[in-house]
């Protein structure tokens, strides 16, 4: 068993992802707000005037999704491609990022 970690950055995709993950038979997932790191450094910049010529040549995303699977292995392919579906380049600045970590221990997880 793995839980798949997908940061989604173009969150205008989730409802399509969501529906690509209903016809892969996959019916569970926990959906959290994120903001990244460099985002919160460039809100908190001391000095306003970088900081508002950072933000005009930012990428406008106030926010990410990170969505969470609990996954059999065998569903970790199909939980991919339904990711490559909404983001077909994750090598492209901005485009999210996915992962797998073994599960060692899972309670209250259905089927």
């Amino acid at each position: 068993m793995k839980l798949v970690v997908y940061v989604m950055n173009n969150t205008s995709k989730l409802d399509d992802f969501l529906h690509f993950l209903k016809e892969r038979n996959i019916k569970g997932a926990t959906i959290l707000n994120g903001t990244g790191m460099a985002r919160k450094l460039i809100e908190n910049d001391d000095m306003e005037f970088i900081g508002s010529l950072k933000k005009l040549f930012d990428n406008p995303r106030v926010e990410s999704k990170v969505i969470l699977m609990a996954l059999e292995d065998e569903q970790v392919p199909l939980a991919l491609e339904a990711i490559h579906l909404v983001a077909p380049d994750l090598t492209l600045p901005n485009s999210g990022i996915v992962f797998t970590v073994p599960i060692d221990f899972i309670e209250g997880f259905k089927k």
